[in-house]
């Protein structure tokens, strides 16, 4: 794996930044692979076996080694979602934030493929609403996809501009915001996002960000 020199130099500006720790733990193994478990559709997981908990979600498990999930069918039945640990976290900043128990309203703006909206609808009570919001039309079937595999109840799905949400003030509880980025953290386990990252494709990402932060 070759990493781009670019990105290194550019994180070398870092205080404490260790390159060779850097290139040596993207070339050292396989990340671990981890799901979420779905609470409202408990299930054995046989034949899969899971090694461990992700410590900071409560329904994160890991494996050892990748299994077919598609050819699983509760995959299929969405008695699981196929998620990266440290994309779990986001329950923790959840629980530390919002009272989970009370009724709720909270917007997933950038929610393609539907990660985290699924998460999020777990945590949530029967009586909170999420919106999952989608701005690409061309991933929104996707998401839909998942959120009904899923069989969430009290979710709505949007294909909005972040812009468009200025006119509903004070409406939401939460906004979860998962905006665009350069796809670095792919690197691991997918060498096509190594060609496909550039620094023009940072500055850009980090434009939108700005944009759609500032927007929200």
């Amino acid at each position: 794996m070759q990493l781009p020199q670019a990105l290194i130099h550019a994180l070398s500006s870092i205080e404490a930044f260790d390159a060779e720790a850097f290139v040596a733990a993207h070339k050292s193994q396989e990340p671990r692979v981890s799901i979420r478990l779905n609470p409202q559709k408990p299930a054995t997981l046989d034949p899969l076996v899971p090694v461990g908990k992700v410590p900071w979600a409560k329904q994160g498990r890991y494996f050892d080694q990748r299994p077919q999930f598609t050819l699983h069918p509760l995959w299929h039945a969405g008695a699981y979602y196929v998620q990266e640990p440290s994309s779990m976290f986001l329950e923790q900043v959840l629980r530390q934030h919002l009272p989970l128990q009370s009724p709720l309203t909270v917007l997933d703006l950038c929610a393609a493929p539907g990660g985290k909206s699924t998460h999020i609808q777990s945590l949530l009570s029967e009586d909170s609403v999420l919106v999952s919001n989608e701005v690409i039309k061309t991933r929104v079937p996707v998401l839909m996809e998942n959120l009904t595999k899923w069989g969430a109840r009290n979710v709505l799905v949007t294909n909005n501009d972040a812009a468009d949400f200025g006119k509903l003030p004070q409406l939401f509880d939460a906004v979860v915001v998962d905006a665009p980025c350069s796809g670095s953290g792919l690197f691991r386990k997918d060498a096509n996002a190594i060609n496909e990252w550039s620094e023009a494709a940072v500055e850009m990402c980090s434009q939108r960000q700005q944009r759609i932060l500032a927007d929200v």
